[in-house]
């Protein structure tokens, strides 16, 4: 079995180009590794020309000689390894699942990205010495998220997603699949047909769904927005999935004693508590439910108006909601926890 080796990067300055072939086509569950070119050397990017679909990757970090330091990204600057450091002569191996898709990045947002996988290796010295790309071949369980701008794989630096984030934390058996998009509400996620209409089709049995909906349910009524996340829930289960309702992270928006104002906390322009509203149609419906605004709250208040800056895109673009790559993951990492408290996820993922 041929393998996609990448020589080790021993200065910053040494390019690494390759370009293996594996004899004859990818099938479905074929268990080869795949062929692949890649180049340049901060960063180190490389491409596999394959059809979308479930990839499982398998990457060896590090040089015989020099130490390094590297993350990894994949397609549109999904964090799938954190960085990790080598020693000169010490290697490390890192496993994860990745989604293809075309569109890569916001199912909107058509021609984001290539077509096939591309992987990007980052950090302050980034050193790979092996990769190895192979088709998912078993039906392993994947983590499906819907929502909105807080959750999509963003394009655009420095915008992130928490959902770019948390592939990050999970390892090689499950696949983050993130048809969250710019802008939606819990109406409009449903009547785009590039979004509910293509996304339910790939929900398969005890695959876990979040729904984060609210940003943009600014003139939703209470009524309105319960028929929608009940919908959801319903065709969910209806394909043997398992939905989990997740309220939408709050805004650093303060008041004059330094507390979050309710339009931080989802109170929108009707009156309409959201979160209240989502938690009711959880326990109505006896679904899993993460209060996301109750823990982003104490996140946000607890470090107070001037140091919860970070964690959105303040100083950048004097925008109050939408993260940076460092708050992306402190969110992400919120959602995530509760997850894991829940169990809705298999123990072996977890990295």
């Amino acid at each position: 079995m041929r393998r996609t080796r990448v020589p080790a990067l021993a200065t910053a300055a040494a390019a690494a180009v390759v370009a293996l072939a594996v004899p004859g086509p990818a099938m479905a569950g074929d268990r080869r590794d795949l062929p692949g070119e890649c180049s340049g050397t901060a960063p180190v990017v490389c491409h596999y020309d394959v059809a979308p679909g479930g990839y499982d990757v398998s990457v060896l970090l590090g040089s015989p000689d020099t130490a390094g330091s590297t993350a990894v990204h994949a397609e549109a600057r999904r964090m799938m390894l954190a960085e990790t450091v080598t020693e000169a002569g010490r290697f490390a191996r890192r496993d994860f699942s990745v989604d293809v898709r075309e569109p890569e990045g916001e199912p909107t947002l058509p021609g984001t990205g290539t077509p096939g996988l591309t992987l990007t290796f980052t950090g302050i010295a980034p050193q790979v010495r092996r990769v190895t790309v192979r088709p998912v071949s078993r039906r392993a369980p994947q983590l499906f998220l819907a929502g909105d701008s807080t959750v999509c794989d963003q394009a655009v630096v420095p915008y992130t997603g928490w959902g770019q984030a948390v592939p990050q934390h999970l390892r090689r058996g499950v696949t983050v699949v993130n048809y969250a998009d710019s802008g939606e509400g819990s109406a409009s996620f449903l009547a785009d047909p590039r979004l509910w209409a293509t996304m339910l089709p790939r929900v398969g049995r005890g695959d876990v769904v979040v729904l984060q909906f609210g940003h943009n349910d600014k003139a939703t009524t209470a009524g309105d927005y319960r028929a929608n996340l009940t919908r959801m829930v319903g065709e969910l289960r209806a394909v043997h999935a398992r939905p989990v309702l997740v309220s939408p992270p709050v805004r650093r928006l303060f008041d004059p004693a330094g507390r979050l104002t309710a339009v931080a906390r989802h109170v929108n322009g009707l009156g309409v508590d959201l979160p209240v509203e989502m938690a009711a149609v959880a326990t109505e419906l006896d679904v899993p439910y993460v209060d996301l605004t109750a823990d982003s709250a104490a996140l946000v208040e607890g470090l107070g108006a001037e140091a919860s800056k970070p964690i959105f895109l303040y100083d950048e673009k004097r925008d109050n909601t939408h993260f940076s790559e460092y708050g992306a993951d402190r969110i992400g990492r919120l959602v995530l926890s509760r997850l894991r408290q829940s169990r809705l996820l298999p123990p072996y993922v977890w990295r």
